[in-house]
């Protein structure tokens, strides 16, 4: 039987990837379109995303996904919006809620953020995600419902649907279902794709860096950071990178409910200094990139004046509003406190943390339900963790340094032994350690 045309040769383009051979641009934008029309089958999609996983995807493969993906949807022109239109994107870490920060933020210093969120892959939680903790809160809004709203609000994050970059969508589920979450090129194109169909002209990207991360090692980071800036560079965006240490999570906060907590409480101006510190270093970056503030100086207090004033808490209640959640319910019943068990984490001894490790706070996590096993497993939003001390901190033996709450007392004790066996304490304090590690401009 003859193929249709434009059906790809799947086989052949596998087995091309095995052998670090080139799919041409016309033959990903085939298989692309030929999977979200289910003429490609699950089982050969997996097949080449895993040889892409083991052998890479080239320059060119590499801009060819992310048009294809682009192309499956419906792309955004903000015409006449008057307000600067900017993005911003984390590469995903432990306790990483920025984007919860940085959004409404940005919207308050009279930046336009259209933002389209994947959900959390692996040990992760997306931002979508973690909005869902909050009752009746709407993120699957069609491309009418997303225009309306930016134009309106300044602001909306949404995930993906039918009209926002639906083969992105699909396939990001796939990596997650078959152990190619960490392809640098699949990242690259899932990331840039959003970004590009949402239309922002200026971009941040924060590549999270180190045992909480899915890139462990600077020079690897640098190299991905390229791989983004490239891509952004031949579409016309700004983009810049940031990359930042995940060696430890990021604010106290661990989970999805606490995570929405932790970042309105940054909103009213008491949040943790280090997730404080990197929203308003990204946001003052977009201030800066867009051209609403072109020096560094005004543009980083463009921000912290939005953020002390109440503003950016302001827009986002309105921005959760605008979505349907009930902010006020969240805020009064706080599910995560009603945890049928808490358990307390406690020093063995005296001295200096010398390590958090990021990686171990993330399967504690996931042990307790609040991460998603499967590609349509359940995700418990109410569990989580708080963990209260940064490396460096002095900690007395029997102090504590953190909490869990959990659905019942073994999934609590199995999460504090994981917990527990990433965490150091020492007599010599570590060597001081820089959230933002470096960042890359294109």
């Amino acid at each position: 039987m003859s193929r249709e045309p434009n059906m790809p040769n799947v086989l052949e383009l596998i087995e091309a990837k095995k052998a670090s051979r080139t799919n041409t641009a016309a033959e990903i934008a085939d298989l692309v379109r030929a999977y979200l029309t289910d003429e490609v089958p699950d089982h050969q999609m997996a097949d080449w995303l895993m040889a892409v996983r083991l052998n890479g995807l080239n320059e060119t493969e590499i801009a060819a996904l992310t048009e294809s993906f682009v192309r499956s949807g419906r792309s955004f022109k903000w015409d006449g919006l008057g307000s600067p239109v900017v993005d911003k994107h984390s590469t995903g870490g432990v306790g990483d809620k920025t984007s919860l920060v940085v959004v409404p933020l940005a919207a308050a210093c009279g930046l336009a953020v259209p933002k389209i969120s994947g959900r959390g892959l692996s040990f992760t939680g997306g931002t979508v995600d973690k909005l869902e903790a909050i009752p009746a809160m709407r993120v699957e809004l069609d491309a009418i419902e997303f225009e309306r709203q930016v134009r309106g609000v300044g602001a909306a994050i949404v995930s993906q649907s039918a009209d926002l970059v639906p083969a992105d969508r699909r396939i990001y589920e796939l990596r997650d279902a078959t152990g190619t979450v960490d392809a640098p090129g699949l990242i690259a194109a899932s990331i840039m794709s959003k970004k590009l169909a949402a239309g922002a002209g200026t971009l941040l990207i924060d590549v999270k860096v180190g045992s909480g991360a899915f890139i462990k090692d600077h020079e690897s980071a640098a190299q991905f950071a390229e791989m983004l800036i490239e891509i952004g560079k031949a579409a016309g965006r700004n983009v810049r990178v940031l990359l930042t240490g995940m060696d430890q999570p990021l604010g106290y906060a661990v989970g999805h409910a606490v995570e929405v907590e932790e970042a309105l409480r940054v909103l009213k101006g008491n949040g943790p200094p280090d997730l404080v510190e990197l929203a308003v270093t990204i946001v003052a970056a977009l201030i800066r990139d867009s051209g609403l503030r072109p020096a560094p100086r005004a543009a980083r207090q463009r921000a912290e004046r939005a953020l002390a004033s109440g503003a950016a808490e302001s827009k986002f209640r309105e921005i959760v509003a605008a979505q349907g959640g009930d902010l006020e319910s969240f805020e009064r019943d706080l599910p995560h406190k009603q945890m049928p068990v808490k358990r307390s984490i406690e020093s063995d001894r005296a001295g200096y943390v010398t390590q958090i490790d990021a990686g171990a706070v993330a399967s504690a996590l996931r042990e307790l339900g609040g991460a998603r096993r499967t590609k349509n497993g359940e995700l418990d939003r109410d569990v989580g963790l708080y963990i209260t001390k940064k490396l460096g901190d002095v900690v007395a033996a029997g102090e504590e340094w953190g909490w869990i709450g959990a659905r019942d007392a073994e999934s609590a004790e199995a999460a504090k032994r994981i917990v527990l066996r990433g965490m150091s304490v020492d007599d010599s304090a570590p060597p001081s350690r820089n959230l933002i590690l470096g960042q890359m401009v294109g």
